[in-house]
Parts: C-alpha cells; structure tokens; sequence
C-alpha cells in the first residue's frame, strides 16, 4: 500500500469519531428517550479512545506517550480499584441506607448486590469443576460472558441517566407534569415530593419572570391504599400553600403507576387546553434517578414531553439507580432474554458439537 493510501487510510480514521458524534447527537436531538442514545455515545469514546492510541503512536514522541502511558494506568487502576472495592463499597451503602431508611426489599438491593458479589468470588474460588460432568462445566462456562452482557446493559443504563441530566427545556412550556410519590401518615407530602414539587414551582417562577406567561402545573397522583388524600391533591394544596395560584394547577387523581401519571395527565392537558398533546409544549419533573424511565413512560403514553429532576440524597441513590435499572431491564424482558437465550442457545450446540466429536475421535 503506497504512502497516499495509507494516508487516506489513516484520516478516514481520525474522522470515525466525528461520524459517531453525529450519529450520537442526531440520535439524541431527535428523541432523547432511548435507550440506543447510550450506544451511540459510547461507541463515539470507543473510537474517540482508538483515534488517541492512533495518535500516541503516530507521534512517537516520548513526552505525548509517557502522558498517555499515564493516563491509561490511572484510568485502569481506578476501575480494577472499584472493581475489587465494590462488595465494601455496597455494604457501606447498604449498611447507611439500613440506618436511615425502611428496612424493605427496595433499599436492600445494594446489600443483595454485595452479597451476590461474594457468593461469585467463593464459588468461582472453590474447585466446583471438580465435582461437574466436563459438558456441564462448558455450559457454565458462559456465564461470565452473560454477566458482561448484563454490566454493559447496565453501564448503557447509566450513560443514558447522565445524559439525561442535561436536557434544558426552554422557558416557553405550557404545562409541568410532578409525579406523584407515597405520602406520609397518608396526607403528608414527603420530603423527596416535596423537592419534585419545589422544582416545578422554582421553573413555573422562572419561565414567568423570562416570558411572562407561567405554565400549569399538573400534580399527578392517585391513592394508595394507605393514604386519606389522592397524591395529586395533596400536591395541588402544598403548591397553593406556597404562593402557586390555584386556578394555575390542575390535579390527576387516578393513576397508581408511572404509565398511568403519563397516561392519565396527558387526558387531563387535553381535556383542560381542548387541542391534542402534540400542540402543547410540556415537561415532567421527578427525582433525577427516576427522570429517564419516566421519559420512556411518556414516550409509550403518546406524551411529547421530556423530564427535568430534583435533586436526591447521594448515599439514596446507588440502590435508587439499581431499581430504576430493574424497572427498565424488565420493561424491556423479552431483548434481554433474546439476548442471553442465543448466548445460551450457542453455547448448547458448540457443547454438544464438541461431544459428538469426542465420540467420534474415541471410536
């Protein structure tokens, strides 16, 4: 290959990060409710990271590969770090969430974790092969490969929560969603509602005081079995508590799940503006961890609307992630399994292609 080929070569190189950024940004401007949004950016590091290992040894400059070598030993020290601190890491969490926070399923997932983390490492220690038939051990084989699988669903997950975090709206919205949450003794909002509804009246001050027009705000909400007060209702009253005007709000009283406050408000912003929900320009507001699946909620409901979060407490938010990642990984349980069952699926035929020739050979 002459010197001009490689030259060409070596550009169309240097700009695949370039195609990947556009096909990310495309991607995301156009809906940012999907999960693909994740692979594209990551795939734009991937080759963004083989465009910088490209240059370091096009350079051959000791100064440019010594920063590089650098570079790459801390970042890879860091993630073995994380990697063999994890199971401490989530019981330090489990143990400060157990403090301060009900003792149920839902805040024991970083405990689960942490256990489930042990339990791989003493088996994967122990000679359990031993004991196995050789094509039992094959098959059991794959099982790391299946964990992979599952991290990187959940490392997309995560790409897509923090990308998530940067949507803006514009300061032009019509109505402001606030999902509703359990209340407490029943009548009460909590203080994770109330954060969800103090930043929709924070953005309803704003937009007013920039354009002069304030959204509604529609609180979202029915009754939980436990409660006195539909959710929405106690919302409307705390908002009006806190300088809202009421005849700003509007209240949905029958939803029980996230779906539902999609489905359920986007009746309610039809019924009240009497166009369709496309016309109107809307937003949802919940806790940040939460604000990506309900994004995907609205995008089933038919609900043009993207989310803005309140903040949540840091030491919350690990096991608040790991259950968001369940909800989605279970929204989407038929891929997944179509994944892992053709993982499987090839794993059985080259076990047991590797059995008949065995046979075979010993004949």
């Amino acid at each position: 290959m002459n010197s001009n080929a490689i030259d060409i070569v070596i550009m169309t190189i240097y700009a695949l990060p370039l195609v990947g950024l556009t096909i990310f940004l495309g991607s995301w401007f156009t809906e940012k409710r999907r999960l693909i949004n994740g692979v594209w950016f990551n795939l734009f590091l991937l080759l963004l990271a083989a465009d910088a290992v490209l240059f370091v040894f096009q350079t051959r400059n000791s100064i440019v590969t010594g920063i590089a070598v650098l570079l790459a030993v801390v970042v890879f020290g860091l993630i073995f770090l994380l990697f063999f601190s994890m199971v401490f890491l989530l019981l330090w969490n489990a143990r400060i969430v157990w403090k301060r926070e009900a003792h149920t399923l839902a805040n024991s997932l970083t405990l689960l974790l942490a256990i489930g983390w042990i339990v791989l490492w003493v088996i994967n220690l122990l000679p359990t092969a031993k004991f196995l038939p050789q094509w039992l051990n094959q098959i059991l084989a794959i099982l790391p490969l299946i964990i992979f699988y599952l991290l990187a669903s959940f490392y997309n997950y995560l790409t897509n929560l923090v990308l998530y975090q940067f949507n803006r709206p514009r300061l032009n919205q019509d109505y402001i969603i606030v999902l509703g949450a359990g209340l407490l003794n029943g009548n009460q909002v909590s203080p994770l509602l109330a954060q969800r509804i103090q930043r929709a009246i924070a953005f309803y001050h704003k937009q007013k005081a920039k354009i002069g027009r304030a959204p509604k705000l529609v609180f979202s909400g029915g009754r939980g079995g436990d409660e006195t007060i539909a959710e929405g209702l106690a919302m409307q009253d705390y908002a009006v508590a806190h300088g809202v005007p009421r005849t700003d709000t509007l209240a949905e009283t029958a939803s029980k799940t996230t779906f539902e406050n999609m489905k359920f408000s986007k009746a309610v912003i039809v019924k009240d503006s009497e166009q369709p929900s496309s016309q109107s320009h809307i937003i949802f507001v919940s806790n940040n961890y939460h604000t990506f699946r309900a994004g995907l909620y609205a995008r089933m409901a038919g609900l043009p609307a993207n989310g803005i979060g309140s903040k949540t407490s840091k030491y919350f938010l690990p096991n608040a992630i790991i259950r968001e990642y369940l909800a989605i990984f279970a929204m989407k349980k038929k891929q997944h399994l179509w994944v892992i069952g053709l993982i499987f699926g090839f794993d059985i035929i080259a076990t047991i292609g590797a059995q008949i020739i065995q046979i075979i050979v010993n004949r």
